[in-house]
């Protein structure tokens, strides 16, 4: 394809005056509210703390810097990358990639985070007064989201499926990544839902289903397992203190999603998961009159973990060999699979 570029271009340039590094200064996101377009651009101060400018423009060439929307506090990193704002049940959502946060228990254990703050925005003053930062997503590889209105209102997002400076062996073949499926987000008692989108059912095949399946140790089921795989389980974990499933198993290895009762959350495991980078995330997750309720996409070098109906998503990239496609369920105690559903895809 070939563009030719506007005589106007580029039609911001340079960096507003002020606290704002001239060159950081990236990633605009669009959207149009009533007569005008908005944009809003990653930055940060002249001393690398994360914020995001905030334009407007009639015409889409002649952009108007109105504020400094947001600026991080404290810990919030010290640039703020691929920035997207958006309102949502009369609240405004703003979405963003901090650079440089320290971790803290178990959050911010990735090199940069993605996640979002709630709030309410003034057009007219460019300030946007918001609550505290939460995470999007809480495996090891899901940065840069962005998000879009599908004709029916819906907000989907979609993120890339990878880590800044991560040893992913597909570099060698020269292989550039990959993004995460679609997944629509929920505005739910002042948290966002990640869900994956519907249309993602019609991938599937081959359909296996079982129920009230009592557990002790370790299991398999029959024809459970595969490389590329949807599974949604209802995980009734009665006495057992820790329980969980082996996914991508074989040769080795295996890729542990472990539910830890004590800790009220759940842990993914990439440890033996084949090359690339190893190590283990957390997420709290509280039960649900004791159930644990999970979908999972297995694609040949991922894992989407969607957790009590998004409520929490763990994202990760895994290289085991092909043939380890073994699927495992296991517990300290008995357990009971009240359903398992799986599809190849």
């Amino acid at each position: 394809m070939t563009f030719e570029k506007i005589s106007e271009n580029p039609v911001i340039d340079p960096a507003p005056e002020g606290d704002i590094h001239p060159y950081h200064f990236r990633d605009p996101k669009v959207w149009k509210k009533g007569d005008h377009y908005y944009c809003v651009l990653g930055s940060r101060t002249k001393d690398h703390v994360g914020q995001v400018l905030l334009y407007r423009s009639e015409d889409l060439i002649k952009w108007e810097f109105i504020n400094v929307a947001a600026k991080g506090e404290g810990y919030f990193g010290f640039m703020w990358e691929c920035p997207d704002l958006f309102e949502m049940d009369g609240r405004t959502i703003l979405v963003m990639s901090p650079q440089g946060m320290e971790p803290e228990g178990n959050l911010y254990q990735n090199l940069h985070q993605a996640g979002y703050v709630i709030g309410a925005l003034d057009y007219e003053s460019g300030q946007l007064q918001h609550g505290d930062f939460e995470m999007l997503d809480y495996g090891f590889d899901f940065y840069a989201p962005q998000t879009m209105a599908d004709p029916t209102g819906r907000r989907i997002m979609i993120a890339w499926m990878n880590m800044w400076e991560s040893q992913m062996p597909e570099q060698d073949e020269n292989f550039a990544g990959a993004m995460t499926i679609p997944r629509e987000l929920i505005l739910e008692n002042g948290k966002l839902k990640s869900k994956p989108v519907p249309e993602l059912e019609k991938r599937r095949k081959n359909h296996k289903q079982f129920k009230s399946v009592t557990v002790e140790g370790e299991t398999s089921l029959p024809g459970v397992e595969g490389n590329t795989v949807e599974l949604k389980v209802t995980i009734d974990a009665k006495e057992a203190t820790q329980f969980g499933m082996k996914l991508r198993a074989g040769h080795k290895e295996e890729t542990e999603l472990l539910y830890i009762k004590e800790e009220r959350s759940v842990a993914l495991d990439r440890s033996l998961a084949g090359k690339g980078p190893g190590g283990v995330r957390k997420a709290e997750v509280e039960l649900d009159e004791n159930l644990l309720k999970l979908n999972i996409f297995i694609d040949h070098s991922s894992v989407e973990i969607f957790i009590n109906g998004g409520e929490k998503v763990m994202t990760a990239r895994i290289y085991p060999q092909k043939d380890s496609s073994q699927i495992r369920f296991f517990c300290d105690d008995s357990i009971e699979l009240l359903q398992v559903d799986k599809w190849d895809l």
